[in-house]
């Protein structure tokens, strides 16, 4: 078999008004560990498939799986293309899928197995010549974080991890980073010891969410905002990620990591540094993580960890019509855990633009209903020129930046309502991806999946800010950890009641999403 032409960016026959020539990935491919599992079968395998369909991989793109299974090569394509029918985003053209199929392999072994890792070289190797990868390929690491330093190890003594002068070879790291400032840093000591920084790329996918993304757009590209985004106006930020699930079949996971670690050490702390940042020289990985580093280096608790924070454990209720479980009769869950299933932070941010404006960060499961915002809380006008029975039901001016599910904008405001009286109420203006542009927008693997393809790193976090997050949670952690227990709250609630007490400290009360 001759080796597939790559696609060209110059590519005459193409608009060069299409934007797409930009994004298009160049001969390379992928190689996944775990590929049996979950994420690989629900995200990561589809989103290789859409970007395919989209026209954004190279004709020769070639997809290796790596697991314990005994398959075939024909096993792991049928396996992939169930996959793809079940999960992916856009339609199945056997078209696409005649051109995808021809580059998938598979390699069957553990992580411990040295001979698989040679078997894997070697049909790395075949897909350079068969495929025309040119050697670029991207080492997609779906496994539990203990896995990660044999792995990556593995990579190192067979060849694999060694990119050349005219190839490169990237390795993607799934979250969590590490469990703790400590293990952070001894992670990346043995991930860095096998691949440059510049050819680590740790997936964060709430970064690759439209949304998320917008929060740039909205600040920087518009002149009405950012004059105001600073503790002049802003009285206090709340950004907020609530589960309406509980735990299901992760208890293994999810007990003795809990909310903490498990969302705002990552998900929630990059989208305050996003919030709070200052505006980049330009959007090269370089500037933008450089702004998101000084913010987060900025960011402290408070003394009070007591007074500024709060925990909980979800009990049995009532959610969606239905009876639900607590977390205490979920399987796998022992009768003296104090894991957390909400946590609830205050943090504040030691700089000029941020000087005594509080961030309230909170996450949890069995909520009241699944939504993730941002929501950018102004102080009140100093003078309202009104008899005060008019304005009684005025509440301050927000902008909520709505990350999922109804992805969008939403503005509050103050207005008149229709009458013979003055009378003020608050309104909303409300924008909406769904409702604005007709384009679906591409799911979060697919930027993130690209942007490894391409070695575009902005969205994704390196090992400072890593390492920065686990300096804000730690202190937090370490005092939950000699300092009373979680509160119960009711499944299908807003938290228990230490989080909304925590915030009336504050003269404050969190939204209700």
């Amino acid at each position: 078999m001759q080796p597939v032409a790559s696609t060209t960016r110059q590519n005459p026959l193409r608009d060069p008004r299409d934007q797409r020539l930009l994004r298009i990935a160049g001969p390379c491919g992928i190689v996944i560990f775990g590929v049996t599992g979950d994420l690989a079968r629900k995200k990561l395998i589809p989103a290789i498939y859409d970007l395919a369909n989209r026209g954004l991989l190279p004709p020769g793109f070639a997809l290796t799986g790596f697991g314990r299974r005994d398959w075939s090569h024909q096993d792991f394509a049928h396996y992939a293309r169930e996959a793809v029918k079940q999960f992916a985003r856009t339609p199945f053209k056997q078209a696409v899928w005649d051109e995808l199929v021809d580059g998938i392999r598979f390699v069957q072994g553990t992580f411990n197995d040295t001979d698989a890792f040679m078997r894997l070289n070697d049909t790395v190797k075949e897909l350079d010549e068969q495929r025309g990868t040119g050697g670029n390929h991207a080492f997609y690491l779906s496994v539990p974080p203990s896995a990660f330093p044999l792995v990556c190890r593995q990579l190192a003594e067979c060849g694999l991890s060694q990119s050349e002068e005219d190839a490169w070879r990237r390795v993607v790291i799934e979250k969590p980073f590490g469990h703790d400032l400590e293990s952070a840093q001894e992670l990346n000591n043995v991930v860095s010891e096998v691949f440059p920084a510049e050819d680590v790329f740790r997936i964060d996918h709430y970064l690759g969410k439209e949304t998320v993304q917008n929060i740039l757009a909205l600040r920087f590209a518009n002149q009405m905002y950012e004059p105001i985004w600073n503790s002049h106006y802003v009285d206090h930020v709340q950004i907020t990620m609530a589960e309406d699930i509980g735990i299901g079949s992760r208890a293994g996971y999810y007990d003795g990591i809990g909310a903490a670690r498990d969302v705002i050490q990552n998900h929630l702390l990059q989208l305050l540094a996003l919030t709070a940042m200052e505006e980049p020289a330009s959007f090269s990985a370089r500037d933008l993580i450089a702004e998101k580093i000084k913010v987060l280096a900025a960011t402290r608790v408070p003394d009070d960890i007591d007074a500024h924070t709060a925990r909980g454990q979800y009990t049995a209720g009532w959610q969606g019509g239905e009876k639900v479980n607590g977390f205490f009769e979920e399987d796998g869950i022992p009768a003296d855990s104090v894991t957390e299933t909400f946590a609830a932070i205050r943090v504040d941010i030691d700089n000029r633009r941020w000087a005594g404006v509080p961030f309230y960060l909170r996450a949890g499961k069995r909520l009241g209903r699944r939504v993730t915002e941002i929501a950018i809380v102004f102080k009140k006008a100093p003078h309202l020129p009104f008899e005060s029975t008019a304005t009684t039901k005025l509440g301050e001016n927000a902008l909520v930046i709505r990350v999922q599910p109804d992805e969008g904008v939403t503005m509050r405001i103050g207005a008149k309502v229709p009458g013979t009286q003055m009378e003020i109420r608050d309104v909303t203006m409300d924008f909406g991806y769904g409702h604005a542009f007709t384009q679906s927008s591409p799911e979060a693997y697919e930027r993130l999946i690209l942007d490894v393809l391409l070695g575009e790193p902005p969205l994704f976090p390196r090992h400072e800010e890593v390492e920065l997050s686990w300096r804000i949670l730690d202190p937090i952690t370490a005092h939950w950890a000699q300092h009373g227990s979680p509160a119960p709250y009711r499944a299908g609630t807003w938290g228990p009641d230490t989080a909304d007490e925590m915030l009336k400290r504050d003269g404050r009360a969190w939204r209700r999403p």
